[in-house]
Formats: C-alpha cells, structure tokens, sequence
C-alpha cells in the first residue's frame, strides 16, 4: 500500500551494491577472484532468506540491503577479463549481459506462474537456494584464471579519469533508467488494460530484437573497429 516502500525495496539493493563495488573490485585483486564471488553470493543469499521470511516490507527491505552487500559484479567482470583474451573479451561481456537480458526475459514469462504456486517468500527462497548452488559452480566448473598482472595507481587518479567519468555517469543513468522503468512501465501497462500476467508479451518480443541488434553490433564493433559509433548508436536508441 506504499509506494515510497516499494520503490525503496527496489532501490535499496542498487544503494549497497554501489557502496561496496569498488571495495570488492580491489578485495579480488587481493584474495584472488573465486574467494570474493563465493563470499559475495553467500551473502547474497543471506539476504534472499530474510526477505523470504520477513513479514513486512521492512524486513523485505533489510533482505534487499543484505543482498546489495553481496553484489560481487566487479569480481565477476575482472575475472572474465582474467580468463579471455583481448580479442574475445567483448563477445565474453556480451554472452553475460545477454544472458543477464535472457533471464530477465524467462522471468516476465515464469514470475506470474512461480509466484502464483509458491508467492513472494517462495521466489525470494527460490532466489537463495540458486545462489547456493551458484557457489558450487564457482568452485567445481568455473577454471582458475591465471593471476592478474596489476599496475599500482592511486585511487584519487583513478576518480579524476575524465574518460571513467564519463562512462561512469552514462551507466548511472542507464541503471537509474532501469530502476524507474521497472516502476513505472508494469503500472503504465496495467492501466492501460493488460494484466501483469500478460506483461511478457511486451517484454519477450523486446528482448527477442535485442538479441538479433546485438549479434551484428558485436561484429561490427570488434572485426571493424567501430566501438565508439556502436556505443554512440545504441545509447542513441
């Protein structure tokens, strides 16, 4: 019955995993990257079990900090640039995003169901009991990289890197852009007359040409060196 709640719920896991990014980028590079990813989704999951039993939106909101607190990305990212090589690493990026664009997809077709059989405190149960099993994955399938070469640099130089800071700002709003989108688009749909059952139908067909787009931007981007104009493109679309 609160809005204001809700949209803290949503954004309260974007606030920690921000305050921690960078700390876990650095923790890696120290304690190597498979130790940060599997402490990072212990924690996450933690988070997802207390917001499968909390009984209000406060403790389902204590649930998305503690799951923010496991936001092990950084990690994640270096330890795919550990394990490809420069001329395959926007294809490696890519296959995440794309895989990330893919289970969003699954989700607006599966939620409906899965939260219909099991509700809210099943699909946050759900959400840990993946995050475990993520865990053993990392351990057992993902291959050791090889231990990254780092040249030292100041992190006050880093923060002044205009270029970082341009990147830095675009993927602000790209992710600020999301976050009110996936507020504001399900309601907007709804009052326009289809039900939230039916939101996959929007969805699925938008992630299907994203899909396609992004096969040939890829090629375009790392066989003809058109990077910047394919960046350029898409944050124009």
């Amino acid at each position: 019955d609160n809005v204001l709640l809700v949209g803290i719920a949503l954004g309260a896991y974007g606030v920690t995993q921000s305050l921690l990014y960078i700390f876990y980028g650095w923790l890696s590079d120290k304690m190597g990257r498979k130790p940060v990813i599997v402490i990072g989704l212990v924690i996450f999951a933690l988070g997802s079990f207390v917001a499968a039993f909390a009984h209000d939106i406060t403790w389902i909101i204590v649930g998305r900090v503690i799951q923010g607190m496991g936001a092990i990305s950084s990690a994640v990212l270096a330890f795919i640039a550990d394990l490809t090589s420069e001329e395959h690493r926007t294809k490696a990026m890519a296959m995440v995003g794309g895989s990330i664009g893919m289970s969003f997809a699954v989700a607006i077709v599966g939620a409906p169901i899965v939260f219909h059989w099991v509700g809210m405190s099943g699909l946050f149960a759900l959400v840990g009991v993946f995050s475990i099993l993520a865990v053993g994955v990392v351990l057992w399938i993902v291959p050791d990289a090889p231990k990254p070469v780092h040249v030292r640099a100041p992190f006050a130089e880093v923060l002044r890197n205009v270029e970082l800071l341009r990147l830095n700002f675009g993927v602000l709003v790209l992710h600020a852009t999301q976050t009110a989108l996936f507020l504001v688009v399900p309601r907007l749909l709804v009052d326009a007359g289809l039900p939230v059952a039916s939101h996959w139908k929007i969805y699925l067909p938008v992630m299907g040409v994203s899909f396609v787009l992004m096969v040939p931007a890829i090629i375009a981007a790392e066989k003809r060196g058109k990077m910047k104009a394919v960046l350029c493109s898409a944050i124009g679309l």
